[in-house]
Protein backbone atom coordinates (compact mmCIF):
# COMPACT_ATOMS: atom_id res chain seq x y z
CA UNK A 1 0.00 0.00 0.00
CA UNK A 2 1.46 3.31 -1.05
CA UNK A 3 0.94 6.24 1.31
CA UNK A 4 0.76 9.74 0.11
CA UNK A 5 3.77 11.62 1.34
CA UNK A 6 1.90 14.87 1.78
CA UNK A 7 -0.82 13.27 3.86
CA UNK A 8 1.70 11.57 6.15
CA UNK A 9 3.53 14.85 6.71
CA UNK A 10 0.27 16.56 7.69
CA UNK A 11 -0.56 13.81 10.17
CA UNK A 12 2.87 13.94 11.84
CA UNK A 13 3.02 17.73 11.94
CA UNK A 14 2.61 19.31 15.43
CA UNK A 15 -0.75 20.93 16.07
CA UNK A 16 -0.86 24.62 15.30
CA UNK A 17 -2.03 26.77 18.19
CA UNK A 18 -4.76 29.16 17.25
CA UNK A 19 -4.04 32.74 18.18
CA UNK A 20 -6.63 34.09 20.52
CA UNK A 21 -8.63 36.90 19.02
CA UNK A 22 -8.65 40.07 21.05
CA UNK A 23 -11.94 40.46 22.84
CA UNK A 24 -13.83 43.64 22.32
CA UNK A 25 -14.16 45.59 25.47
CA UNK A 26 -17.45 47.38 25.56
CA UNK A 27 -16.47 49.39 28.60
CA UNK A 28 -12.86 50.11 27.72
CA UNK A 29 -11.70 53.17 29.61
CA UNK A 30 -8.73 53.83 27.36
CA UNK A 31 -10.76 54.40 24.18
CA UNK A 32 -13.69 56.06 25.96
CA UNK A 33 -14.24 59.72 25.16
CA UNK A 34 -14.48 61.72 28.33
CA UNK A 35 -16.56 64.85 28.78
CA UNK A 36 -16.64 67.32 31.66
CA UNK A 37 -19.29 66.63 34.24
CA UNK A 38 -20.66 70.17 33.89
CA UNK A 39 -21.49 69.38 30.25
CA UNK A 40 -24.32 67.18 31.49
CA UNK A 41 -26.03 69.99 33.40
CA UNK A 42 -27.97 71.43 30.40
CA UNK A 43 -29.31 68.00 29.45
CA UNK A 44 -30.32 67.33 33.06
CA UNK A 45 -32.26 70.60 33.08
CA UNK A 46 -33.96 69.60 29.81
CA UNK A 47 -34.94 66.23 31.28
CA UNK A 48 -36.29 67.96 34.39
CA UNK A 49 -38.51 70.06 32.14
CA UNK A 50 -39.64 66.94 30.29
CA UNK A 51 -40.51 65.29 33.60
CA UNK A 52 -42.54 68.36 34.56
CA UNK A 53 -44.43 68.26 31.26
CA UNK A 54 -45.20 64.55 31.55
CA UNK A 55 -46.33 64.96 35.15
CA UNK A 56 -48.64 67.79 34.13
CA UNK A 57 -50.45 65.33 31.85
CA UNK A 58 -51.08 63.03 34.80
CA UNK A 59 -52.21 65.93 37.02
CA UNK A 60 -54.65 67.01 34.32
CA UNK A 61 -56.12 63.52 34.14
CA UNK A 62 -56.51 63.54 37.93
CA UNK A 63 -58.37 66.86 37.77
CA UNK A 64 -55.61 68.85 39.50
CA UNK A 65 -55.68 71.65 36.96
CA UNK A 66 -53.81 74.24 39.01
CA UNK A 67 -50.85 71.94 39.55
CA UNK A 68 -50.87 70.86 35.90
CA UNK A 69 -50.66 74.49 34.76
CA UNK A 70 -47.89 75.19 37.24
CA UNK A 71 -45.84 72.27 35.92
CA UNK A 72 -46.16 73.49 32.32
CA UNK A 73 -45.07 76.97 33.43
CA UNK A 74 -42.12 75.34 35.22
CA UNK A 75 -41.26 73.44 32.04
CA UNK A 76 -41.28 76.74 30.11
CA UNK A 77 -38.93 78.27 32.67
CA UNK A 78 -36.55 75.32 32.45
CA UNK A 79 -36.72 75.45 28.65
CA UNK A 80 -35.46 79.02 28.71
CA UNK A 81 -32.80 78.10 31.24
CA UNK A 82 -31.14 75.06 29.67
CA UNK A 83 -29.94 76.82 26.52
CA UNK A 84 -28.47 79.72 28.45
CA UNK A 85 -26.69 77.37 30.83
CA UNK A 86 -25.33 75.41 27.85
CA UNK A 87 -23.90 78.56 26.26
CA UNK A 88 -22.54 79.77 29.59
CA UNK A 89 -20.75 76.49 30.22
CA UNK A 90 -19.81 76.13 26.53
CA UNK A 91 -21.59 72.78 26.58
CA UNK A 92 -23.85 73.21 23.55
CA UNK A 93 -24.21 70.07 21.47
CA UNK A 94 -26.31 68.64 18.68
CA UNK A 95 -27.58 65.95 21.04
CA UNK A 96 -28.74 68.60 23.49
CA UNK A 97 -30.52 70.52 20.74
CA UNK A 98 -32.39 67.43 19.55
CA UNK A 99 -33.32 66.46 23.10
CA UNK A 100 -34.57 69.96 23.78
CA UNK A 101 -36.74 69.90 20.66
CA UNK A 102 -38.33 66.56 21.60
CA UNK A 103 -38.98 67.79 25.14
CA UNK A 104 -40.58 70.97 23.78
CA UNK A 105 -43.01 68.93 21.70
CA UNK A 106 -44.19 67.05 24.78
CA UNK A 107 -44.22 70.04 27.12
CA UNK A 108 -45.73 72.64 24.82
CA UNK A 109 -47.61 70.56 22.28
CA UNK A 110 -48.94 67.39 23.87
CA UNK A 111 -49.36 68.48 27.50
CA UNK A 112 -51.43 71.67 26.91
CA UNK A 113 -53.61 69.94 24.29
CA UNK A 114 -54.44 67.02 26.59
CA UNK A 115 -54.96 69.35 29.54
CA UNK A 116 -57.50 71.48 27.68
CA UNK A 117 -59.24 68.43 26.26
CA UNK A 118 -59.67 66.73 29.64
CA UNK A 119 -60.71 70.03 31.23
CA UNK A 120 -63.41 71.31 28.92
CA UNK A 121 -63.51 69.62 25.52
CA UNK A 122 -64.67 66.13 26.41
CA UNK A 123 -68.30 67.20 25.96
CA UNK A 124 -67.42 68.50 22.50
CA UNK A 125 -66.36 64.92 21.70
CA UNK A 126 -64.64 64.38 18.35
CA UNK A 127 -64.50 68.05 17.39
CA UNK A 128 -62.76 68.84 20.66
CA UNK A 129 -60.24 66.07 20.03
CA UNK A 130 -59.61 67.40 16.52
CA UNK A 131 -58.83 70.82 18.01
CA UNK A 132 -56.40 69.21 20.47
CA UNK A 133 -54.74 67.27 17.64
CA UNK A 134 -54.46 70.41 15.54
CA UNK A 135 -52.62 72.22 18.30
CA UNK A 136 -50.23 69.34 19.07
CA UNK A 137 -49.42 68.77 15.39
CA UNK A 138 -48.91 72.49 14.82
CA UNK A 139 -46.45 72.57 17.71
CA UNK A 140 -44.48 69.72 16.10
CA UNK A 141 -44.41 71.53 12.76
CA UNK A 142 -43.38 74.77 14.44
CA UNK A 143 -40.46 73.10 16.20
CA UNK A 144 -39.35 71.33 13.03
CA UNK A 145 -39.38 74.58 11.09
CA UNK A 146 -37.41 76.30 13.85
CA UNK A 147 -34.75 73.59 13.78
CA UNK A 148 -34.33 74.04 10.04
CA UNK A 149 -34.21 77.84 10.15
CA UNK A 150 -31.88 77.82 13.15
CA UNK A 151 -29.24 76.00 11.07
CA UNK A 152 -29.54 78.52 8.24
CA UNK A 153 -26.46 80.75 8.38
CA UNK A 154 -27.33 82.70 5.24
CA UNK A 155 -30.14 84.81 6.69
CA UNK A 156 -29.29 88.44 7.56
CA UNK A 157 -28.61 89.31 11.17
CA UNK A 158 -31.49 91.72 11.49
CA UNK A 159 -33.92 88.82 11.07
CA UNK A 160 -32.67 87.41 14.37
CA UNK A 161 -34.94 89.97 16.01
CA UNK A 162 -37.99 88.00 14.87
CA UNK A 163 -39.52 84.57 15.02
CA UNK A 164 -41.60 83.16 12.20
CA UNK A 165 -44.88 82.54 13.94
CA UNK A 166 -45.28 82.43 17.70
CA UNK A 167 -42.82 80.03 19.38
CA UNK A 168 -44.06 76.79 20.92
CA UNK A 169 -43.58 77.84 24.59
CA UNK A 170 -45.52 81.06 23.98
CA UNK A 171 -48.21 79.09 22.14
CA UNK A 172 -48.56 76.76 25.12
CA UNK A 173 -48.91 79.67 27.54
CA UNK A 174 -51.44 81.40 25.28
CA UNK A 175 -53.59 78.37 24.58
CA UNK A 176 -54.16 77.91 28.32
CA UNK A 177 -55.75 81.36 28.59
CA UNK A 178 -59.24 79.81 28.98
CA UNK A 179 -57.93 77.94 32.01
CA UNK A 180 -56.51 81.12 33.56
CA UNK A 181 -59.79 82.94 33.09
CA UNK A 182 -61.83 80.03 34.44
CA UNK A 183 -59.68 79.77 37.55
CA UNK A 184 -59.97 83.55 37.89
CA UNK A 185 -63.79 83.30 38.09
CA UNK A 186 -64.48 83.95 34.39
CA UNK A 187 -66.40 80.77 33.53
CA UNK A 188 -67.12 81.55 29.90
CA UNK A 189 -64.95 79.00 28.12
CA UNK A 190 -65.89 75.91 30.13
CA UNK A 191 -69.60 76.45 29.50
CA UNK A 192 -68.94 77.02 25.79
CA UNK A 193 -66.44 74.40 24.58
CA UNK A 194 -66.91 75.63 21.00
CA UNK A 195 -65.06 78.84 21.90
CA UNK A 196 -62.24 76.90 23.55
CA UNK A 197 -61.84 74.64 20.51
CA UNK A 198 -61.87 77.62 18.15
CA UNK A 199 -59.28 79.40 20.30
CA UNK A 200 -57.03 76.33 20.17
CA UNK A 201 -57.26 76.22 16.39
CA UNK A 202 -56.39 79.92 16.19
CA UNK A 203 -53.33 79.45 18.40
CA UNK A 204 -52.31 76.46 16.28
CA UNK A 205 -52.57 78.60 13.17
CA UNK A 206 -50.44 81.35 14.72
CA UNK A 207 -47.68 78.85 15.51
CA UNK A 208 -47.38 77.58 11.94
CA UNK A 209 -48.03 80.97 10.34
CA UNK A 210 -45.38 83.25 8.85
CA UNK A 211 -46.34 86.11 11.15
CA UNK A 212 -43.15 87.81 12.40
CA UNK A 213 -43.00 88.13 16.18
CA UNK A 214 -40.37 89.63 18.45
CA UNK A 215 -37.75 87.08 19.49
CA UNK A 216 -35.64 89.08 21.95
CA UNK A 217 -32.45 87.41 20.66
CA UNK A 218 -30.65 90.70 20.12
CA UNK A 219 -31.37 92.10 23.56
CA UNK A 220 -28.15 92.90 25.35
CA UNK A 221 -26.78 90.28 27.74
CA UNK A 222 -25.01 93.01 29.69
CA UNK A 223 -26.60 96.02 31.36
CA UNK A 224 -25.30 99.14 32.98
CA UNK A 225 -24.67 99.00 36.70
CA UNK A 226 -27.23 101.75 37.31
CA UNK A 227 -29.97 99.48 35.91
CA UNK A 228 -29.00 96.38 37.88
CA UNK A 229 -30.84 97.24 41.09
CA UNK A 230 -34.11 98.48 39.45
CA UNK A 231 -34.29 95.40 37.21
CA UNK A 232 -33.73 93.14 40.22
CA UNK A 233 -36.48 94.88 42.17
CA UNK A 234 -38.88 94.64 39.21
CA UNK A 235 -38.10 90.94 38.84
CA UNK A 236 -38.75 90.26 42.52
CA UNK A 237 -42.03 92.23 42.42
CA UNK A 238 -43.14 90.35 39.32
CA UNK A 239 -42.44 87.01 40.99
CA UNK A 240 -44.35 88.12 44.10
CA UNK A 241 -47.36 89.20 42.03
CA UNK A 242 -47.25 85.98 40.01
CA UNK A 243 -47.28 83.78 43.10
CA UNK A 244 -49.93 85.90 44.82
CA UNK A 245 -52.31 86.38 41.88
CA UNK A 246 -51.21 83.69 39.38
CA UNK A 247 -54.29 83.51 37.16
CA UNK A 248 -54.77 87.26 36.84
CA UNK A 249 -51.06 87.76 36.15
CA UNK A 250 -50.89 85.01 33.54
CA UNK A 251 -54.03 86.37 31.87
CA UNK A 252 -52.55 89.87 31.61
CA UNK A 253 -49.31 88.43 30.22
CA UNK A 254 -51.27 86.60 27.50
CA UNK A 255 -53.31 89.68 26.60
CA UNK A 256 -50.14 91.76 26.51
CA UNK A 257 -48.38 89.27 24.23
CA UNK A 258 -51.34 89.17 21.87
CA UNK A 259 -51.40 92.99 21.80
CA UNK A 260 -47.71 93.00 20.77
CA UNK A 261 -48.29 90.84 17.69
CA UNK A 262 -49.29 93.74 15.37
CA UNK A 263 -46.28 95.77 16.56
CA UNK A 264 -43.96 92.89 15.67
CA UNK A 265 -45.47 92.68 12.21
CA UNK A 266 -45.08 96.40 11.49
CA UNK A 267 -41.56 96.46 12.97
CA UNK A 268 -40.59 93.60 10.66
CA UNK A 269 -41.96 95.45 7.64
CA UNK A 270 -40.02 98.55 8.66
CA UNK A 271 -36.73 96.65 9.04
CA UNK A 272 -37.37 94.86 5.75
CA UNK A 273 -37.76 98.18 3.96
CA UNK A 274 -34.68 99.59 5.69
CA UNK A 275 -32.19 96.74 5.37
CA UNK A 276 -33.61 94.67 2.53
CA UNK A 277 -34.11 90.92 2.30
CA UNK A 278 -30.37 90.18 2.51
CA UNK A 279 -29.15 93.34 4.22
CA UNK A 280 -27.10 93.53 7.38
CA UNK A 281 -28.26 94.88 10.70
CA UNK A 282 -26.04 97.92 11.05
CA UNK A 283 -26.44 98.48 14.78
CA UNK A 284 -25.60 94.92 15.74
CA UNK A 285 -22.36 94.68 17.72
CA UNK A 286 -20.39 91.47 17.54
CA UNK A 287 -19.82 89.94 21.00
CA UNK A 288 -16.32 89.62 22.37
CA UNK A 289 -15.34 85.95 22.06
CA UNK A 290 -13.16 86.21 25.15
CA UNK A 291 -16.07 87.27 27.35
CA UNK A 292 -19.24 85.83 25.82
CA UNK A 293 -19.68 82.09 25.24
CA UNK A 294 -20.53 81.37 21.63
CA UNK A 295 -22.27 78.25 20.43
CA UNK A 296 -25.37 76.90 18.77
CA UNK A 297 -28.68 77.23 20.47
CA UNK A 298 -29.14 74.32 22.85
Amino acid sequence: MVLDKNSSDEENAPPVKETARPRRRFFSRRSERRVPLVALIPNVITLMGLAAGLTSIRMGMDGRIELAIGLIVLAAFLDGLDGRVARLLKASSKFGAELDSLADFVNFGVAPALLLFTWGLTEFKSLGWIAALAFAISAALRLARFNVSNNDTTQPKWKLRYFEGIPAPAGAMLVMLPLYLDLGSVELFKSLPQITAFFMVVMAGLMVSHLPTFSGKLLGHRIQMSYAMPITVVGVLFAAILFTYPWVTLSFICFGYLALLPFGFFAYRKDLAKYGENGEFETLEEPDESETPVGPVH
